[in-house]
């Protein structure tokens, strides 16, 4: 295991440590606590909004009548044809 941190010593002087990080893979993703917590909360929050959205937009079309509701057929105009 690499990980840990690292010092060199030339003529008695030692330098700077250097901290060491070593992945096991070149594609992992390092989540913590916080990291998921905020995914959560912003989750939930995402779709209360869009359940609340979805409750106004569809709330407001009850009073409404469609495009053909309320129009005489055209075979009822008296036109005979």
């Amino acid at each position: 295991d690499p990980r840990g941190t690292y010092s060199c010593e030339t003529g008695g002087k030692e330098s700077s440590p250097l901290q060491v990080h070593y992945r096991m893979c070149q594609n992992c993703i390092e989540v913590d606590v916080p990291t998921i917590s905020g995914i959560v909360v912003a989750d939930v929050v995402a779709t209360i909004f869009l359940a609340v959205a979805v409750y106004c937009i569809t709330g407001q079309d009850k009073g409404r009548m469609s495009r053909g509701e309320g129009r005489a057929p055209l075979a009822a105009c008296g036109w005979g044809w």
